[in-house]
């Protein structure tokens, strides 16, 4: 678990758990289409807190719930995620209109929203849990999540070790994760900085960094 996380938690934790209801443990989410105007994407992009403001923010993007995928436990909370012996990512399922935004254009986002060269976690986020992964669902997403890790391999001249894997059951994060950036502005833009997350975009994506 990031220190700077560790700071900022226990300042949430009561009021947050009476602010918020939500069924995320009990529920597992498949990720799999549910009709023609619903589809889903599946990324881990080091802290789940960060990478939920830039596909809000997309349009085409119906809503976004941050959680654990890739582990072998079921109903996995954040302490023991934070552990690493779980071998859950800290991830983010996005369910989106297709008719709207396609996946090829959540991939680009994903791509200029993460360090694709950092093996050891995102930032200042280190350990298994801030990997940076792509979880596919379909052959679909597989070949075009291929794809665009070659063009970037292509664009930096080195190899990505971002890594693309199948999907496996997601688990909704606590209540207090979810819209962190919105319900915890001050903290949330501290904890950013100090990760120093924009700073590394902006050296690796100049002006295609998000803003």
């Amino acid at each position: 678990m990031s220190r700077y996380k560790t700071t900022i938690l226990p300042l949430l934790l009561v009021g947050a758990m009476l602010t918020f209801t939500i069924q995320g443990n009990a529920e597992q989410h498949t990720g799999k289409k549910t009709d023609s105007s619903k589809a889903t994407a599946l990324f881990a992009g080091g802290c789940f807190w960060c990478m939920q403001p830039a596909f809000d923010k997309t349009n085409g993007v119906i809503d976004t719930v941050v959680g654990y995928t890739g582990g072998h436990t079921s109903n996995p909370t954040y302490e023991e995620v934070g552990t690493g012996r779980t071998g859950h990512y800290e991830a983010i399922e996005v369910h989106y209109n297709p008719d709207i935004v396609t996946y090829s254009k959540l991939l680009d986002s994903f791509w200029r929203n993460i360090d694709p060269f950092d093996a050891s976690g995102q930032f200042c986020d280190k350990g298994p849990t801030y990997r940076s992964a792509i979880f596919y669902l379909s052959p679909e997403q597989k070949k075009l999540a291929e794809e665009t890790k070659k063009a970037v391999e292509e664009r930096f001249k080195q190899p990505v070790v971002t890594e693309i894997l199948k999907a496996n059951t997601f688990w909704p994060a606590e209540a207090y994760h979810q819209d962190y950036y919105i319900h915890n502005p001050v903290r949330y833009k501290f904890y950013r900085y100090r990760c120093g997350r924009d700073a590394r975009l902006k050296e690796l994506w100049g002006d295609e960094a998000p803003h």
